[in-house]
């Protein structure tokens, strides 16, 4: 089992940055794959980004790729999502996720089995 909080969310405006951060709890955080998906008003839960429980494998969706990093401290039990350039399509509640192993369907909320309670994410013109 595993809970995950994120935070980080805000207010920001056009071409700013934001860094979201998700704390995991338990033992074997390094065990998993960890996403970030978003869901804005009326649309459905979309993939942001993955990093595999190693680190070395990483995927963005086309919409964040360039301006996007996510990354991940296995020593402190928390993955992070750099936010930069923002545009006002970015806004969204943003959610972390997690998989033992998310497969090559990583960009499918059906991959992920543990989810936070997301945080919200604004980015006025």
């Amino acid at each position: 089992q595993v809970q995950l909080v994120e935070s980080g969310g805000g207010l920001v405006q056009v071409g700013g940055s934001l860094r979201l951060s998700c704390a995991a709890s338990g033992r074997t955080f390094s065990s998993y794959d960890m996403g970030w998906f978003r869901q804005a008003p009326g649309k459905e839960r979309e993939f942001v980004a993955t990093i595999k429980k190693s680190g070395g494998r990483i995927y963005y969706a086309d919409s964040v790729k360039g301006r996007f990093t996510i990354s991940r401290d296995n020593a402190k039990n928390t993955v992070y999502l750099q936010m930069n350039s923002l545009k006002p399509e970015d806004t969204a509640v943003y959610y972390c996720a997690a998989t033992y192993d998310s497969g090559r369907y990583y960009y499918t909320r059906a991959s992920y089995d543990y989810w936070g309670q997301g945080t919200q994410v604004t980015v006025s013109s």
